[in-house]
């Protein structure tokens, strides 16, 4: 009985760390990138090409092989304050199937937006 219950938890053990070793290969990595213009579809563009461009600086510098990447929300990232107010968002929200972007009224640009993202590998 004793021998069993050895050889059940050393299979424990042994399944355990094989599935951490594989865990650690695999992941994911929430990104944001923001960026301002005169108009909203000027600083969409530019929030969504920051986020894709983190990406692949984050992909290149981890030397990953395909990521997956789906929208997800991010918390404004405003230059000239530390928050941005309710009354100050433009909506609606523009998502993507690559990200999920918030545009508020800016301090010196009239628009800024952040874009977020979760990358997957």
């Amino acid at each position: 009985m004793r021998s069993k219950f050895g050889v059940v938890l050393f299979a424990l053990l042994a399944g355990g760390f094989v599935a951490a070793q594989g865990s650690a290969a695999a992941g994911c990595a929430a990104f944001s990138g923001t960026a301002d213009g005169f108009d909203k579809p000027t600083a969409v563009s530019r929030a969504q090409a920051a986020v894709a461009d983190a990406i692949a600086e984050y992909k290149a510098s981890k030397r990953l092989g395909a990521v997956s990447v789906s929208a997800m929300r991010r918390q404004p990232q405003p230059y000239w304050r530390d928050g941005v107010s309710p009354e100050l968002f433009y909506k609606p929200d523009i998502v993507t199937s690559r990200a999920y972007t918030i545009c508020w009224s800016g301090v010196v640009s009239p628009y800024v937006c952040t874009s977020g993202a979760k990358a997957c590998w």
